[in-house]
């Protein structure tokens, strides 16, 4: 493969994706910096298709990545490929307000073809390529320039490696017939809604206790003003306020801002200062959370019940065993709040229940909770057995 010293400048990059956007596929990488900033600060971009390999600077002064982001999200015909890459697809929906498409996750894969849950990319590229990848460069300071040699050589490893990769994970899909298996799980990550940054969400990143209406709708006030404060500043959400802070705040309402010299977490200048006085106006009549917004309630198992629990774990000992035996991810086959959900009567709305998933565990799991499919044990090991007489 070859691979080209790093872009610095338009028309280079524009001729790379002239060549690329004749490609079946590209893979995608990022490397950014955000410890100190709230949006994700952009340092290196690298992308290959298995015949050449690129880093592109899109700090370099001038440079016109508009080439590269529509090969990502206007280019229908090329397939992007990632390695858990949520955060490099929020990145590109930052700059563009979409998201590449159509694309592939090789984490997501992986969980298809026996490698486990959240396979991480070094686990990846010695599972199938026996290479050890050279960690010593991942946590460096992305931001600097120049960039040095090393630095260049670990970034752009990423995406050729995964070149090779991606094409025999695609042929072992093939083969095991697990390629749909996948559809809806990169359609799920595939969808902008997933990165937009959102101020009236915020509040649901925040752990509180109890779901009180008017602890909760002061929650979401303050997160709301946190979040913009946040994005207006380019700061971490933490460094305006910790969620312990926030959530204390919601719970235990300041009466007047001299009184945010008392809090936990915040200084002491907040009894006087601008941001103080904007965070006592996101709290003043704040109104209640909506019924229709209230979370779930803590036991999350209404009906289910002290028997409706036991059948719950049964459900999880099935989805375990089948999981190990078709050698599969059991997150990708349910989750546990579906499985909950089958236990205390509910049918409908259950992906468990719907095509690929259904044959390979929603039937079974439909049977044990209607008592057409048990339990036992037969020389020490434990065996599923179908009771046709209970259907």
């Amino acid at each position: 493969m070859h691979v080209h010293d790093l872009i610095t400048d338009s028309a280079t990059l524009a001729n790379l994706c002239t060549r690329l956007s004749a490609a079946p596929f590209v893979c995608v990488d990022t490397e950014f910096m955000r410890e100190n900033s709230f949006w994700p600060d952009l340092c290196l971009i690298q992308i290959a298709d298995g015949n050449e390999a690129a880093a592109i600077d899109p700090k370099a002064p001038g440079i016109d990545l508009t080439p590269l982001l529509d090969l990502l999200v206007h280019n229908e015909e090329v397939l992007k490929i990632f390695h858990a890459g949520g955060q490099d697809l929020e990145i590109v929906y930052n700059l563009t307000g979409k998201t590449p498409y159509p694309l592939f996750d090789t984490q997501i894969a992986a969980m298809a073809l026996g490698l486990g849950e959240q396979v991480g990319y070094s686990s990846l590229v010695d599972s199938y390529l026996g290479i050890q990848v050279d960690k010593g460069a991942r946590f460096t300071d992305w931001g600097r320039r120049p960039l040095d040699a090393r630095q260049i050589e670990y970034a752009i490893g990423d995406v050729t490696h995964l070149a090779v990769i991606f094409p025999k994970m695609l042929e072992k899909l093939r083969k095991t017939g697990r390629g749909a298996w996948l559809d809806q799980e990169m359609e799920r990550i595939a969808d902008p809604k997933n990165y937009a940054n959102d101020p009236d969400e915020a509040w649901k990143r925040v752990r509180i206790p109890g779901r009180k209406p008017d602890v909760l709708g002061r929650l979401k006030a303050l997160a709301r003003w946190r979040e913009l404060e946040a994005q207006g500043k380019d700061l971490p959400r933490g460094r305006i306020v910790k969620d312990e802070t926030l959530a204390d705040l919601a719970g235990h309402p300041p009466r007047k801002q001299a009184d945010l010299a008392r809090v936990r977490g915040l200084s002491a200048a907040w009894a006087a200062n601008d941001i103080g006085g904007r965070l006592m106006a996101a709290l003043q009549d704040a109104p209640p959370l909506p019924a229709s917004e209230l979370p779930a309630r803590d036991d999350r198992k209404p009906g289910l019940g002290k028997d409706g629990a036991l059948v719950a774990d049964l459900l999880k000992l099935l989805l375990k065993i089948r999981s190990r035996d078709i050698d599969v991810a059991a997150k990708l086959l349910a989750r546990t709040e579906e499985l909950e959900a089958l236990a205390a009567g509910q049918r409908d709305g259950l992906t468990l229940l719907e095509g690929w998933r259904f044959e390979q565990f929603g039937r079974d799991a439909l049977d044990l909770v209607e008592g057409r499919l048990g339990f036992t044990v037969i020389n020490g090991k434990l065996r599923m057995t179908r009771q046709e007489s209970g259907a």
